[in-house]
């Protein structure tokens, strides 16, 4: 079936209190992709970010964002009031993010609302069914806050290497602090699931996005060291990236611990079929981010500076697929994200997936060579973007790329050059044969680069874009519905109403 759906962060949605939430205006972004005849809401990762704020760094893999609980809700429960949200300082632009004001007023907020908490049978039953990841989390973070913030790399070797007798004492120790960081994790699941249902009803799927790796400054490493590539004083044999290419001379240096895919195995690679069980129920359809690292992955020596020296050394390939399929399902509603150099072993373990790839019209008008990310050589069983969160807007890629590649552009498009390419290129994505086709929404509200997500290799500016919450209106959903239904792609509920 013909699916299109717009790619817009939870954190970029307007709000108040100084970030998008899963609050009001999510709800007011769904009734929008319904007006809009849209069936697919894609957002990036929604795990805690850590330093640098990047959502692809988290400190769990299955958390929530203690930032994208909406605060609006907890004044309507009473557990904080309106003057005390009013009074918190969040910034002052609307269009963009401060984490450093978040970081240093929104928890304060959230614990005077745990303090008016009340336990309640739906709180412990959450509390009890999440076990096997809550405990190990919350106890983390109580840690964390109580050793200054450091990585655990650098805890007391007792609680380093999890002795039982140091847990022990500093579960007692933190009881409340635990206990907080719970009530985070509950309230957040509460207002997510409540607004997943309110999309499902309206026929619109939650695409959501997992990174293939873990931070190294989790929960998920320091509960699960026997899962990682570590040596016997836990530090990182060595670590993730990406080799030199167009975003960077020296290549990516993620800093990641790499998985011990012998020993995952073994155990029918448990760990992950429980991440992507709980990604599952988060999500409608999963993303897994580089999926070319599940066939081969780049490592790159502990303690570089840059990402030169990494070698390529093979995953786990079909077998981890293998093992998915026989504990979840034959039809895993999964996307592979496999842009980069893509090899013959990286095509094969793509087709024997089954899942859809990605094709990205940026990366389409090479005039040096043929593309595969060209309309004309699309296979149906795949998704097509304009852009991805790592590119530039359409207006600023017109402006930032090759010349010669825009020019290709105006070329196959049939345009005049000069004419703006924003909506010839969605057109272009919408028309094709692909059965999934993801808009980014700076470029529906036709941005430059100020619209921009994310730079990658670059630390500072990135994660801050914010929509003006005028933009979200029936004007630009009725475009957008037309050619959504011009390009056989409206939501099937959309279709059954008319």
């Amino acid at each position: 079936m013909r699916k299109n759906g717009i790619l817009m962060p939870i954190f970029s949605l307007p709000s108040r209190y100084g970030i998008g939430t899963v609050g009001k205006e999510a709800y007011r972004f769904v009734d929008f992709l319904e007006a809009a005849g849209q069936s697919c809401w894609q957002i990036l990762p929604i795990g805690p970010t850590s330093f640098g704020d990047s959502p692809y760094q988290s400190f769990s893999t299955y958390a929530g964002n203690p930032y994208f609980i909406d605060l609006e809700e907890l004044i309507s429960a009473g557990l904080i009031t309106a003057a005390e949200a009013d009074a918190a300082d969040f910034g002052s632009d609307p269009f963009s993010i401060d984490y450093g004001l978040l970081y240093q007023n929104r928890l304060p907020l959230l614990e005077t609302a745990f303090s008016r908490f009340s336990e309640s049978d739906e709180y412990r039953e959450f509390c009890r069914r999440n076990a096997y990841w809550l405990d190990d989390y919350a106890l983390f973070m109580a840690l964390k806050d109580r050793e200054g913030g450091r990585s655990w790399t650098e805890w007391p070797q007792p609680l380093k290497t999890r002795d039982d007798a140091a847990l022990a004492a500093a579960r007692e120790e933190l009881s409340y602090r635990i206990n907080f960081y719970k009530f985070l994790q509950f309230t957040f699941s509460v207002q997510w699931h409540s607004l997943k249902s309110y999309a499902n009803k309206k026929g619109i799927e939650i695409i959501g996005d997992i990174p293939i790796y873990v931070a190294l400054d989790s929960a998920d490493v320091w509960a699960n060291t026997d899962c990682f590539q570590l040596d016997s004083s836990l530090t990182p044999k060595a670590v993730a990236g990406c080799p030199p290419d167009a975003f960077s001379e020296d290549g990516q240096l993620w800093g990641n611990p790499l998985y011990d895919w012998a020993k995952m195995k073994k155990n029918g690679y448990e760990w992950w079929c429980r991440r992507m069980a709980y990604a599952l129920s988060v999500y409608d359809t999963v993303r897994i981010d580089h999926f070319r690292g599940l066939e081969s992955y780049y490592s790159i020596p502990y303690g570089d500076a840059t990402a030169k020296n990494g070698v390529w050394k093979k995953g786990p390939g079909m077998s981890l697929f293998t093992a998915l399929k026989l504990k979840l399902g034959s039809r895993l509603p999964l996307i592979a994200e496999d842009l980069g150099y893509l090899t013959d072993a990286v095509l094969k373990l793509l087709d024997r997936s089954g899942f859809p790839g990605m094709k990205v019209l940026q990366f389409a008008f090479d005039s040096r060579e043929e593309s595969d990310y060209l309309p004309h050589n699309y296979p149906r069983n795949c998704v097509v973007y304009t852009g991805t969160h790592d590119n530039d807007t359409i207006r600023g890629w017109t402006h930032s790329a090759n010349k010669s590649d825009v020019k290709t552009a105006y070329r196959y498009l049939g345009i005049p050059e000069g004419e703006s390419l924003v909506w010839p290129l969605m057109r272009a994505a919408m028309s094709s044969v692909a059965d999934t086709c993801i808009l980014m929404m700076p470029d529906l509200v036709d941005l430059g680069s100020e619209g921009r997500i994310n730079t990658p290799a670059t630390s500072e500016g990135n994660w801050l874009w914010r929509i003006d919450g005028g933009c979200i209106n029936d004007w630009l959903a009725k475009i957008i519905y037309d050619h959504t239904a011009l390009y056989g792609r409206l939501n099937k509920a959309k279709k059954a109403e008319e």
